[in-house]
């Protein structure tokens, strides 16, 4: 989930976290006994699946640390903003937090701009670091071999499909469609058999950020040939070859055909709200190419609860482009705690990572947070794959998923992705313009360190 980089306006509530955070200072003026904790906090005032969990984390800490104190600063705003918000308060010890919350697609490029300090010294003296998976901490690697990030669980992503909207349009409930052309065919059979609902959502454009690079994308194009992105032998980012324009012309389709969401409403920042919180639940779209965490909005209590999804929906994975082997894709990415480079109290700040990682409450946070365990032991346990619907579907999937090339450049690399979905999705740009001009995105924010295929 990081992203565009063109400039975007603060959020009130970010500004207001960033305030309080000046305010209360940082280096020299900070209270050694208080940990400030800073994360992403949801734009629906409703979902606070984080905000509880981090809030029984602090009262756990505070009672075993006598006389320390958590600050838990969050930060409410949309992916893209999150991002952009984060780096500025990292830049100086006035206003970095403790700890933050790193999305592993940025961690990189935070880690090559100094913002973030190595946990090696920490990792060496915990023993629980041992029950962690090696993909999983690779994606906290930076390039000098050091560890700057604890994940705290990974992700994986597929097919979400209502089973009564696919009942009235004479579609199976136990669909599986074996590659691309399926996937259009059934949602041409919705639009025209079942008026009202969207047939197909796809993530696309600058504002949904990396949701559409990743969800969107990504999740094509990893399908249409091995490592389509990056090449690591040659230690190069791959140009717009037939995969890359393939996956373009899929995304047009869905546009042009009118398949999925209005235009206006795809292009707004907060769609992936929409799609999971009204209509996904409200029985108004059909297929949602999209990630294994939705549920956590559906729980109990969780503000958009919906217990009889694992009855109304059903669960495909996403196919490779012509069913070729191994004919499953997905992707992962996940989400870690990192220490800032400037944080005034760094040791206090790894004692409470060591507090939210326990077996008990790693455990505890993949299920409320409908999220794919990085623990061994965990994963192992039958509690944990039995606690709700669809975590063993997601949790197999791990076996075929991609993770995104975690360097520097990502980040830029993504942002042109998405100009290039979105030139497709309005008809601003042809496949061959929006491929094109990709390719010359491309060969400047990686210094022309780019081969074609």
């Amino acid at each position: 989930m990081p992203r565009p980089s063109a400039p975007v306006l603060l959020t009130a509530a970010a500004v207001f976290a960033a305030a309080t955070l000046t305010a209360c200072g940082g280096g020299a003026e900070s209270d050694p006994d208080v940990v400030k904790v800073s994360y992403k906090q949801s734009t629906d005032n409703q979902i606070r699946v984080m905000d509880k969990y981090l809030g029984e984390m602090k009262k756990q800490f505070e009672k075993a640390h006598p006389g320390k104190k958590v600050k838990l600063v969050p930060i409410k705003a949309p992916d893209s903003e999150y991002y952009t918000k984060l780096q500025q308060m990292l830049r100086s010890p006035k206003t970095a937090p403790d700890l933050v919350y790193e999305d592993t697609f940025l961690i990189n490029s935070d880690i090559t701009s100094g913002y973030l300090k190595p946990l090696d010294p920490y990792l060496k003296k915990w023993k629980d670091w041992d029950q962690f998976v090696d993909t999983a901490k690779a994606a906290a690697k930076g390039e000098d071999g050091k560890t700057y990030g604890v994940p705290d669980g990974t992700d994986t992503r597929g097919l979400w499909f209502s089973k009564d909207i696919f009942k009235k349009a004479g579609l199976p409930e136990d669909w599986q469609p074996k590659n691309w052309a399926e996937i259009l065919d059934a949602a041409r059979t919705i639009k025209k058999k079942v008026p009202g609902v969207i047939p197909l959502n796809v993530y696309t454009g600058k504002p949904a950020g990396e949701m559409a690079t990743m969800q969107g994308f990504e999740m094509l194009l990893y399908g249409t040939g091995e490592d389509p992105l990056y090449d690591q032998d040659a230690k190069k980012w791959i140009a717009g070859g037939k995969g890359f324009k393939d996956s373009l012309e899929f995304v047009e389709t869905v546009y042009k055909e009118k398949l999925g969401p209005e235009v206006s409403d795809a292009l707004d920042p907060n769609i992936g709200t929409r799609a999971r919180g009204e209509l996904m639940p409200e029985g108004k779209l059909a297929i949602n190419l999209d990630g294994s965490w939705l549920p956590q909005d559906w729980q109990a209590g969780a503000g958009h609860e919906w217990p009889e999804w694992s009855k109304e929906l059903g669960l495909a994975h996403m196919p490779t482009q012509h069913g070729q082997a191994p004919g499953k894709v997905s992707m992962s990415g996940g989400w870690t705690w990192a220490v800032p480079s400037k944080a005034a109290n760094p040791d206090l700040a790894f004692e409470f990572i060591e507090t939210m990682q326990t077996k008990a409450n790693a455990q505890k946070w993949y299920v409320a947070n409908s999220g794919i365990a990085v623990r061994e032991d965990v994963a192992a346990d039958p509690a944990y794959v039995k606690a709700q619907p669809g975590i063993k579907f997601f949790t197999d999937l791990v076996e075929y998923t991609h993770y995104r090339p975690a360097y520097p450049a990502y980040p830029k690399v993504s942002t042109a992705i998405q100009e290039a979905m979105e030139g497709v999705t309005t008809g601003d740009a042809s496949v061959a313009e929006a491929a094109k001009g990709y390719d010359e995105e491309l060969d400047s924010v990686t210094n022309g360190e780019v081969v074609k295929k």
